[in-house]
């Protein structure tokens, strides 16, 4: 439906609505994927939103930090994973956009 054929239709617009395209809309195409285990050494799930720097998770995540510096998950906006205490599970990320350096985030800041 074109968005004139929208314009001029016989049922009201709800404020807010939506008009997807049909089929699979694929989020950064192309990008880059790198893949972590990841387990949880802590004994309290830690949940991980979707545009957080990987790299400065909760310190009770055990993995690879230095690949994960610039990376988020690969996961759809306003989303998030759940690490449960003492399970392993392999995550997907994708570069961050920019310089890649997301200052501030916890108190250590780096990879340390």
């Amino acid at each position: 439906m074109s968005v004139s054929e929208r314009d001029h239709r016989a049922e009201p617009v709800i404020p807010g609505e939506v008009f997807p395209a049909e089929g699979v809309i694929e989020t950064l195409e192309g990008a880059p994927r790198t893949e972590l285990e990841v387990t949880n050494t802590g004994d309290r799930p830690v949940q991980v939103g979707s545009h957080f720097h990987f790299a400065q998770t909760n310190r009770a995540l055990a993995f690879d930090r230095a690949a994960a510096h610039g990376h988020r998950l690969d996961i759809a906006a306003g989303t998030a994973v759940r690490f449960e205490p003492g399970i392993t599970r392999t995550v997907t990320l994708v570069p961050l956009a920019g310089g890649r350096v997301v200052p501030g985030l916890t108190a250590e800041g780096g990879l340390g």
